[in-house]
Parts: structure tokens; C-alpha cells; sequence
């Protein structure tokens, strides 16, 4: 996958168009927010830190595409990205979650996408490792005092002996020191290279997978407790710290002992050789500036803090919500388990339907921090079909890819597809319009039969026609009582 800096826009929205069809609006605006990510790394300071991301406001109805676009975006660029919902937030200084939550989960994301791009590159010498642990306890290695004489010895040290006595050096001690030296050498030579070939015997039979069930006996670390939480006036709980963590160095890791198969303990093994590999200062370090330069957060449903009309009740707390968020979005600093880290060049992706509420309806503040705004078409039949077929994860592509883990063919033909499509499109029509989710709820009433049946031995390959569709659907769009297929 090539990295951010070799995406033009051009290149940005035509990865998107391979996931998500349509909205051409939306993509278009990601596709130069994420670009500008790069053009202000090439800027020299003091200028690149004044430059702060063009926030995004998509607008349109529910299974549209917002969410998806977000994602895809942030898998492209390799970056950080977290999904919040803003209406988790607002009952936020009563019950509700702190909202600099946002920016802890997404260095947290963070030290998690770095530490993995590091464990893939440790992980191959951390396997060599591991092979060599896991030979030691297999076939450990002699030791010297406890060594004896192997068999293939006795000609030589008759040899030696013979010689020994034809030069007459019985009576010199020096001589007979320097014997006895001679052949504990050879001993050892001789018992040094029979164990190394029982090595590389032994290494042959582990790398075929033949000692996979054989078991060993390992010290692994003794489970404990886990997070401990404390309640506090700055929100300790919400920064999720681990207390042991904070005090491993005066509370040693105790071990025990455990009978485990090889390939229990080459699992075991693995994660200690790369910790030991790891250098977790760097990581966080790495992790904390790619939070801050190029971390993106989607904050989803954002209209339903939207107060529509001032007064009591939820709307104050909406308004509240707002403005606390308003800090995060405008810059802020934030305190981490890992250390203070800035929001002021994250970019924010804000989605909400608004069927209700308007843009407007925001705080005059939040609106200003979120300039660039999208609006999104709602789905149609002819949309449904596209989604059908052309995206790399579609949903015939996934179920064709399921069902035949039970060795069945499935097959759709193009009139299927079409008459899907209608019903879904019917259905989102007669009742709440939920978008492309509609699929999954048409699709599975469609297979709902088939996936019970199989595994059968009588059943190797399944059409989906025209006529199956209608015979299996008919019923999902003459039911007065819809909602109890909405999934």
C-alpha cells in the first residue's frame, strides 16, 4: 500500500471509489483535507504550525456513506482514527463520559498501529529467538561437570594410554596433568559436536511441526488483578491507568510453572521476546506525534446535540456538551497515560443526519471550527445495484465468500441484483429510510433459509434468480408491519 505522501486527490477519491459509490461531493473534500495533511509537512515553521486542518461536515441521511468514507479515509493514510458519538456526551458533568476521552482513545489507537508496524518488523528475529528458547527446553544443553565419556572415546584414550607408557612418562606428573587435560578437552569437543548435531536433528523435527503437541514445562507470568480504577476529581478513571503498570518497578512480575505443548509456549515465548525487542519509549513517541499530525476522529451523530429550540431539560445539556467539545476541536492540550498530547492539527470529520436540527442549530463557535460542509444524496435503486456488485467488499462478494467455506457455489444473476435492489429501495421507501443497511436486512431474509440448511451433501450450488427473489421477498413488502424486518 503506498504511503500518504504519494496520494494526490485525484488518486485519494479514486481509492474511495473502490468501497464507496457515489457521494462524489464528500470525497472530493476528504481527498483535499487529506492532501493538505501532507502539503503542511513540506511548509518550514513557523508558518506549518499555524496551518490547521479544514474540519469536515458531512450532512445526509443514515447508511449514506459517512461513516465509511471516514474510515477508508484514515486506513488509506495510515493515520490514527477513532468513531465517537457525540451523544454519548451529553450528559456530560453529570453522568457522561469527560470528552478529552476522545483524544486519550485516539493515542491509544495510536501506540497500537505503531506498536504493530514494530512488532512486524521484530517479529521475524523474535521467531529465531523463540526457536532457540524452545530447543533449550527440549533437548538442554550438557553440562560440563556432569558430561561423560562418550562411547567412540575408548580407542583414543587406549591410544593415549599406550602411548603414554612406550615414552616412559609414568612417573612425571606435569606430563600426566597435561594428559588428563588433553583428553577432558577431547571429551568435551567430541560431547560438544554429538550435541550439536541432536540440535539441528531436533531443529528439523520443530520447523516440520512435529513436536507441536509434545509438551514442556515454561515459568509464565502469574495472572493478576488488572486495572485498578480510582475515582478523582480530574477524571483518573477516564485515562484509563493501569496502577501496576505505574508501579511494575517495585512489584516484580511473579512467575510459576506450567505444562504447556510447544505450540502454547512458542506463543507465550513470542510476546516475551518482543516486548524484550520493542523500545516502548520510542513507540509512544512515534505514536503521540502521529496523533497529532495526521490523527483524524469521525464524531458521528453530532446533530443530536444540536438544541433545536433553547430552554430546559436536555437541551441545556446539549448546549453544554457542545462547548466542551469546542475546546478538543479548537486545540487543546490534553493529558494522557502516555503524556500531554495537542489536538490543535487533528482533523475532525463531523457526521449527522440533521432530519431535525440544522447546521445552525450549533453553537455560533463549533459551527465556525468545522468550514468545509458536504451535503450527501440518499440512495436510490439504481445506487443499491452499484453497491451490489461494485465495491471490493460487497455484499454479494461476502456472501459468495461465506457460503462457499462450506463448499457450496453461490451465484447471483444480474436480474436478482436488480429485483434486490428494488425491494430494498420499496422498503426503505414504505418505511424508515435507513440506506444501504437496507441490503443486509434484504439479503439475509433472501439466504436466511439457505445458510440453515447448509452443510448438505445434497447441495453443492445455489442460483439466486429473479423469481427466487420475488417468491423469498414478496412477503417483506406486503406486511402492513415492516419495522420487524428493520435488523
Amino acid at each position: 500500500m503506498k504511503s500518504l505522501f504519494e496520494y494526490t486527490p485525484r488518486q485519494i477519491v479514486k481509492e474511495l471509489d473502490e468501497y464507496i459509490i457515489g457521494q462524489d461531493e464528500a470525497k472530493r473534500a476528504v481527498a483535499i483535507a487529506l492532501r493538505n495533511r501532507w502539503r503542511r509537512q513540506q511548509v518550514e515553521d513557523p508558518i506549518r504550525d499555524e496551518i490547521l486542518p479544514n474540519n469536515i461536515l458531512m450532512m445526509g441521511p443514515t447508511g449514506v456513506g459517512k461513516t465509511e468514507i471516514a474510515r477508508r479515509l484514515a486506513k488509506l493514510a495510515g493515520a490514527p482514527f477513532v468513531k465517537v458519538e457525540a451523544s454519548k456526551f451529553t450528559e456530560v458533568g453529570y453522568v457522561g463520559k469527560d470528552v478529552e476521552g476522545i483524544i486519550r482513545d485516539l493515542v491509544d489507537a495510536a501506540v497500537a498501529m505503531v506498536r504493530s508496524e514494530r512488532t512486524e518488523e521484530v517479529s521475524e528475529i523474535a521467531e529465531l529467538k523463540v526457536e532457540e528458547r524452545l530447543l533449550d527446553l527440549l533437548l538442554p544443553p550438557p553440562s560440563s561437570s556432569k558430561s561423560s565419556s562418550p562411547k567412540n572415546l575408548n580407542d583414543l584414550l587406549s591410544g593415549i594410554a599406550q602411548q603414554v607408557e612406550e615414552n616412559g612418562d609414568d612417573d612425571d606428573d606435569e606430563e600426566d596433568d597435561e594428559i588428563d587435560e588433553g583428553i577432558e578437552a577431547e571429551k568435551a569437543a567430541i560431547a560438544s559436536e554429538r550435541y550439536a548435531r541432536s540440535r539441528e536433528k531436533m531443529r528439523e523435527r520443530l520447523r516440520s511441526g512435529k513436536l507441536e503437541k509434545f509438551t514442556v514445562e515454561l515459568r509464565v507470568p502469574e495472572k493478576t488483578g488488572g486495572m485498578m480504577q480510582v475515582i478523582g476529581p480530574i477524571g483518573i478513571e477516564e485515562m484509563g491507568i493501569n496502577l501496576q503498570e505505574l508501579f511494575g518497578g517495585m512489584m516484580p512480575q511473579k512467575r510459576k510453572k506450567r505444562k504447556v505443548t510447544i505450540d502454547e509456549a512458542r506463543s507465550l515465548l513470542l510476546g516475551e521476546e518482543i516486548d524484550r525487542l520493542l523500545d516502548m519509549d520510542a513507540i509512544i513517541a512515534e505514536a503521540i506525534d502521529r496523533a497529532e499530525q495526521v490523527g483524524i476522529v469521525f464524531l458521528d451523530e453530532i446533530d443530536k446535540i444540536a438544541a433545536v429550540e433553547p430552554g430546559n431539560g436536555p437541551d441545556v445539556s446539549r448546549e453544554g456538551v457542545q462547548r466542551d467539545i469546542l475546546p478538543v476541536v479548537e486545540g487543546t492540550r490534553v493529558t494522557t497515560k502516555y503524556g500531554p498530547v495537542n489536538s490543535d492539527h487533528v482533523l475532525f470529520v463531523a457526521a449527522g443526519a440533521f432530519h431535525v436540527a440544522r447546521p445552525s442549530d450549533l453553537i455560533p463557535e463549533l459551527q465556525g471550527r468545522f468550514p468545509i460542509r458536504v451535503e450527501l444524496d440518499p440512495l436510490d435503486e439504481k445506487d443499491f445495484v452499484k453497491i451490489l456488485t461494485q465495491p471490493r467488499n460487497s455484499l454479494v462478494k461476502q456472501y459468495t465468500a461465506l457460503i462457499s467455506a462450506e463448499n457450496v457455489e453461490l451465484t447471483f444473476d444480474k436480474a436478482a441484483i436488480r429485483e434486490i435492489a428494488r425491494f430494498a429501495a420499496t422498503v426503505n421507501d414504505r418505511t424508515e429510510n435507513i440506506g444501504a443497511r437496507r441490503l443486509h436486512t434484504v439479503m439475509t431474509r433472501l439466504l436466511d433459509e439457505w445458510l440453515f440448511k447448509i452443510p448438505n451433501k445434497r447441495i453443492k450450488k445455489i442460483e439466486v434468480t429473479k423469481a427466487m427473489v420475488q417468491e423469498t421477498l414478496s412477503d417483506l413488502v406486503e406486511d402492513d408491519d415492516l419495522s420487524r424486518y428493520i435488523l
